[in-house]
C-alpha cells in the first residue's frame, strides 16, 4: 500500500479542515471530543452536532452515491477522521447507525430497506442500537434465545437483549433472533430491524461504577415488526451479524483509535507537569504508551489494505481489536498510578451524586473495552484460527 496522498486526497483534506474550522465553534467546540461510543457526556449538545454533520455531508463518507453517500475512498475516510480527532470534535453519537448498521443494510439490505433506513442515518435523524448480547448469549454469540416468530405480516419477538448501548436513546433496534428453532445452533438466525418506540419494548438502565447508565437491558413481549425488516434471508442472520461485527471490529472504530493519541498525550503532559518523569520507570511506560499508538496506527493500515483489497475488513480485524483494547485498559491503569492517592478520591458531583470524571472515569470505562464487540479469548481465537490457520479450539 502507498500511504502517499494524492493531489485530491490533499484537497480533500484541506475542505475538512476549512468545514471543521467554520463549524466546529461555540458550544461544539466546548463539548471536546474523547469518550467512546458508549460516552453520554454533553448528550444534547453532540445530538445536534449530528444534524450539522448530516447537513455538512459528512456522515456515510464511503457510502455509495446512489445511496446518498460521498462515495469517498477509504483513504478520504481516514483523512476525515484524522482531522476530526486533531481538531478534537465532539464524539459522535451515531456510532451503531453509520458504523454498524449502515454498512450492513449497504452489503446486506434490500433496495427497499437502503432507501428507508439510509436517508435518516445521513441526515442524522435516526439512532440505533445493537440488539446482539443476551445474559446467555455474550462472545458465545449463536446462542441466542430471543424468538421472533412471524404473524401473518409482522414478525413477533419475545426475549431479553442486555448491554445494549444507548438504547434508551435510540428508535430503531437491530436485532438477532432465533427464527429456527430446530435448526442448528449457527442456523436459525435471523437480522430483524425493529422499532423501539411501542408497547412491546421495555428498557432498563444498567448503572455501572462510572455512575452513567449507558447500558441497558431491552425486554421485548410480543414486540412486532414488519416481514420485510430482515436484512439477508430468514435463518441466515449469522452471515449479516459476522458482516457487522467485522465493520465494529476493523474500521467503525478507526475515530475512537485516533482520539487515543490525544489521550496518550494528556497523560504524557500531566506527568510532566507533576514531575513525575524523574522516575525511569515511569519514563519507560510512557515511552511504551507511546510506542503503542504508532503499532495500533500500523495495525488500522493493516486493516485498511485488506479492506482496499477485498472490500470488507478480515479476520485481521480482530488484531487491531485486541491490541487497542488492551493498550487502552493498560494506559487506564498507567493513569491511576500517575495520580498516586488522588486515584482514590471519589468525585461528587453538584446533586451530590458519584461523578467520576478525567483519568478516573477514562479507568473505570476501560475495563469493558477488553469485553465488548467480542472478548479478547474470542479475539484470540479468530486469530488463530483464521489468520495463522490454526486447528480450531476443542467444543
Amino acid at each position: 500500500m502507498d500511504f502517499r496522498f494524492s493531489d485530491e486526497d490533499e484537497a480533500f483534506r484541506e475542505e475538512v479542515r476549512s468545514w471543521l474550522a467554520e463549524h466546529l465553534v461555540g458550544e461544539y467546540a466546548a463539548v471536546g471530543g474523547g469518550g467512546g461510543p458508549a460516552d453520554e457526556t454533553g448528550w444534547d449538545v453532540r445530538r445536534e452536532w449530528e444534524y450539522e454533520l448530516g447537513r455538512g455531508g459528512w456522515i456515510g463518507l464511503g457510502w455509495p452515491k446512489e445511496y446518498g453517500g460521498r462515495g469517498a475512498t477509504v483513504t478520504q475516510q481516514m483523512i476525515f477522521n484524522e482531522e476530526y480527532a486533531r481538531a478534537n470534535a465532539p464524539s459522535r453519537v451515531s456510532f451503531f447507525s453509520e458504523g454498524l448498521l449502515g454498512p450492513t443494510i449497504v452489503a446486506f439490505g434490500t433496495d427497499g430497506q437502503k432507501q428507508r433506513f439510509l436517508p435518516p442515518i445521513l441526515r442524522g435523524e435516526e439512532l440505533w442500537c445493537q440488539g446482539f448480547s443476551e445474559p446467555d448469549a455474550g462472545s458465545d454469540l449463536a446462542n441466542v434465545k430471543t424468538r421472533a416468530v412471524l404473524d401473518g405480516d409482522e414478525w413477533v419477538l419475545n426475549g431479553q437483549k442486555v448491554w445494549t448501548t444507548l438504547a434508551h436513546h435510540a428508535q430503531w433496534i437491530f436485532a438477532v433472533c432465533r427464527t429456527d428453532p430446530d435448526a442448528p445452533k449457527h442456523k436459525g438466525l435471523s437480522f430483524l430491524l425493529v422499532p423501539m418506540d411501542q408497547p412491546g419494548i421495555e428498557v432498563k438502565p444498567l448503572k455501572q461504577l462510572t455512575g452513567s447508565s449507558e447500558f441497558n437491558e431491552v425486554f421485548f413481549s410480543d414486540a412486532r415488526t414488519a416481514r420485510d425488516l430482515v436484512v439477508g434471508d430468514v435463518n441466515d442472520g449469522w452471515k449479516v451479524a459476522m458482516g457487522t461485527l467485522g465493520f465494529e471490529r476493523g474500521t467503525a472504530f478507526l475515530a475512537q483509535q485516533l482520539q487515543f493519541s490525544n489521550e496518550c498525550q494528556s497523560v504524557i503532559d500531566y506527568a510532566k507537569k507533576h514531575e513525575l518523569g524523574r522516575d525511569p520507570l515511569i519514563r519507560q511506560r510512557l515511552a511504551d504508551a507511546w510506542i503503542g499508538v504508532q503499532i495500533m496506527k500500523y495495525n488500522g493500515f493493516r486493516t485498511i489494505s485488506r479492506l482496499l483489497a477485498t472490500g470488507s475488513p478480515g479476520p485481521e480485524a480482530s488484531i487491531s481489536k485486541l491490541y487497542w483494547s488492551t493498550w487502552h485498559r493498560n494506559l487506564g491503569e498507567l493513569e491511576m498510578e500517575l495520580m498516586g492517592p488522588w486515584s482514590q478520591v471519589l468525585a461528587v458531583g453538584e446533586v451530590g451524586e458519584y461523578d467520576p470524571e478525567g483519568f478516573l472515569q477514562t479507568f473505570l470505562a476501560s475495563r469493558a473495552e477488553t469485553i465488548y464487540t467480542g472478548s479478547s479469548e474470542i479475539q484470540k481465537n479468530i486469530i488463530g484460527e483464521r489468520v495463522l490457520g490454526l486447528p480450531r479450539e476443542p467444543a
